[in-house]
C-alpha cells in the first residue's frame, strides 16, 4: 500500500481556506471589516514569507470559533462551502485524489488550517483521514485555543508520525509515499517522503524542487 498525502490550501484548493473563512465572516458582518482584514492579510503575507508565528496566528484565527455557538458556526460553514470552497476545487484536483483513492492508497489531507474549517472539505474530496490543527473544545464549545501541536512546518511531521503510530505504522514502512504541496513551509515533510511533488509551487519551493529534481505539476491549468 502506498501513502498519499495532500496539502490543502493552494494545493488541492486554488486559494487558502483559513484566509477565506475569515473573509467570509467579515462579509457576513460577524467580524469588524477594517481591523480584521488588515490583520488577516498581514498574517497571510507572513505565511507566504515563511515568518509566521503559528501560535500568535492561531490565537487570532481561532478566536471567532469561541465567540459563537456550534449551531451557528455549522450553519455559516455550510454556506462557506457553497460560496467559497466549491469554486476553489478544480476538476484536476478531484481527479488527482480520486486516482489515489481508486488505487487503494492510504490517503490523508494534512493541513495547518484547523479541523473545523477543513473537515467538511476533506469529506467533499471523499478523503476519510484529515491531519489538521485541532481547536480546543470544552463542554461542546470551542475555547479559542489550540489543542496539541499545530500542524505547521515541523509540526506536520510530528502530527503525521503520531497519526501513523496510532495505526501501528511508520513513514518508513511504506515503500512509496507521496506528498503534494505548494509551499516552502512544507519542505521538512517533502524531504521525508519518497516522492515529493510541488503543486503550483511558490517561488521558494519551485527553486528547491528544481535543485532537488522533484516533480512539479499544476492542478489549475
Amino acid at each position: 500500500m502506498r501513502l498519499a498525502l495532500f496539502d490543502l490550501d493552494n494545493t488541492l484548493l486554488t486559494g487558502d481556506s483559513d484566509y477565506e473563512w475569515g473573509q467570509f465572516l467579515v462579509d457576513r458582518g460577524v467580524l469588524e471589516r477594517d481591523a480584521y482584514e488588515a490583520q488577516n492579510r498581514a498574517y497571510y503575507e507572513q505565511y507566504l514569507r515563511g515568518t509566521l508565528d503559528i501560535h500568535e496566528y492561531l490565537g487570532f484565527a481561532l478566536r471567532p470559533l469561541a465567540e459563537h455557538s456550534p449551531h451557528e458556526l455549522e450553519r455559516w460553514h455550510a454556506q462557506f462551502m457553497r460560496d467559497r470552497i466549491l469554486p476553489m476545487i478544480t476538476p484536476a484536483a478531484r481527479a488527482l485524489v480520486r486516482g489515489h483513492l481508486g488505487a487503494g492508497d492510504l490517503c490523508a489531507i494534512i493541513t495547518a488550517t484547523n479541523s473545523f474549517v477543513t473537515a467538511p472539505i476533506a469529506r467533499e474530496f471523499q478523503v476519510a483521514h484529515l491531519i489538521a490543527t485541532e481547536p480546543e473544545s470544552r463542554n461542546g464549545r470551542f475555547t479559542g485555543r489550540v489543542a496539541g501541536v499545530p500542524c505547521f512546518r515541523e509540526g506536520k511531521l510530528a502530527r503525521l508520525d503520531h497519526w501513523l503510530a496510532d495505526r501501528g505504522r511508520r513513514l518508513a514502512d511504506f515503500a512509496e509515499s507521496v506528498f503534494y504541496s505548494d509551499s516552502h513551509n512544507d519542505l521538512s515533510l517533502l524531504g521525508r517522503v519518497t516522492r515529493p511533488v510541488a503543486v503550483d509551487p511558490d517561488e521558494a519551493l519551485a527553486a528547491e524542487a528544481a535543485r532537488r529534481g522533484w516533480a512539479v505539476i499544476s492542478l489549475r491549468r
